[in-house]
């Protein structure tokens, strides 16, 4: 009985101490929703719809990501391309870009988990010099692989922008999932409408 309540007493100073901590974090932004920008790469069409759910969520307005060579249709043929691409860091040429990137705060920013990290379409974008000191929020579907390294190289790639948590879904559950994408914009950000 004693061992159960010093256990209780030092889980509770640890949770106390912790929850305090947690306590002291930055606020999460404030954001009107012409501020918003959802961006994202889909091959499948599941990043897509993770997407479209976040934009409606926030208000915001939504941009495609179309590398100038599109990835082969067949499954096996672009898992082999994105194996090499991924391994390499690589930066795809981009069709175009969003208008006028200054206009935004916050930017939402999705792709599918490729080989453990982001679709190099996706890193092409955020190497782009006008995402300095924007929040980004990264979010990305998947088949299994869960995170992985995909929010760690987004932080790599976006060192001097403010990036916030990402969180994935599994792809072929989006389409079933539309309360949990308005959850993932409101725990990451209030907008103000």
């Amino acid at each position: 009985m004693r061992k159960m309540k010093l256990l209780m007493a030092a889980t509770g100073s640890f949770c106390a101490l912790f929850g305090a901590a947690g306590a002291a974090e930055a606020p999460k932004p404030s954001v009107t929703p012409d501020k918003v920008l959802v961006v994202y790469y889909s091959w499948s069409g599941n990043t897509q719809v993770a997407a479209e759910e976040i934009a409606k969520a926030a208000g915001a307005k939504l941009f495609a990501i179309r590398p100038k060579k599109a990835y082969p249709q067949e499954y096996r043929a672009c898992v082999d391309q994105a194996k090499g691409e991924c391994a390499n860091k690589a930066t795809p040429e981009l069709v175009a870009w969003p208008d006028d990137l200054t206009r935004y705060d916050v930017i939402f920013v999705g792709s599918p988990n490729w080989w453990g990290t982001m679709a190099p379409p996706l890193r092409t974008f955020l190497s782009s010099p006008a995402l300095v000191g924007k929040t980004i929020v990264p979010f990305f579907t998947h088949g299994g692989g869960g995170m992985q390294n995909c929010e760690r190289d987004v932080r790599q790639v976006c060192a001097k922008s403010k990036v916030l948590a990402g969180d994935t879904f599994y792809g072929s559950t989006v389409k079933l999932m539309k309360s949990k994408f308005a959850s993932f914009v409101k725990e990451r950000v209030n907008i103000v409408k």
